[in-house]
């Protein structure tokens, strides 16, 4: 567990603050792309992806074995920690690119402009899967609002190839999800993009 901590002034000071894409190396094959809201301010101040102590993330992928290892972000992640989900072909982005204490602080304009910038950037990496992680969240930024958790019927733009999945946001404001049921969700697209086998 970290011990890390940070005062209250100390987290404002990251607030609008943007946390760089994690995405493969040269070389590497992007597989899977989970999509968070946007980053939190715990995310920010250690420029570490789904940081916070109480976020579910790191846990739940260790839980659903999608990793094989245990990540502990909370003091921020170094490259050798990054690789771990790297070299799984594992990327992490957000809809939104600034900080904010809570995602409720995003307006629906953000999220929507957020969603045209996934869409590049999917054009771009070509992962096999995205997960983006909150139904709510997705519903604004894509104009689906009758769109339901899972594998979804729609590609992201009639030109990219892959599936598209809306999974559940793992922040521990999130009272609806355990760690287990996270789990069960994050192995599933981990199975569709090959990143884990199915079985098991």
């Amino acid at each position: 567990m970290s011990s890390r901590r940070f005062t209250r002034a100390e987290l404002e000071s990251f607030r609008d603050a943007e946390v760089p894409d994690l995405l493969p190396r040269p070389g590497q094959a992007l597989r899977l792309l989970f999509v968070g809201i946007n980053p939190g301010l715990w995310t920010a101040a250690t420029g570490t992806h789904f940081a916070h102590p109480g976020n579910r993330f790191y846990p739940a992928l260790l839980q659903g074995g999608v990793i094989t290892e245990p990540v502990h972000p909370a003091e921020g992640m170094d490259d050798a920690q990054r690789d771990v989900l790297r070299e799984r072909g594992i990327g992490i982005t957000n809809l939104a690119r600034r900080a904010t204490a809570k995602a409720s602080e995003l307006s629906a304009d953000e999220l929507r402009v957020g969603g045209r910038q996934l869409v590049e950037l999917v054009r771009r990496e070509r992962p096999a899967v995205v997960a983006v992680a909150g139904i709510t969240a997705f519903r604004t930024a894509f104009g689906r609002q009758k769109a339901v958790p899972g594998r979804q019927p729609e590609h992201l733009d009639d030109d990219l190839p892959g599936e598209l999945w809306v999974v559940p946001n793992p922040s521990g404001l999130n009272a609806h999800e355990t760690v287990a049921s996270l789990a069960a969700a994050y192995r599933e697209v981990a199975v569709a993009a090959g990143v884990v086998h199915g079985e098991g």
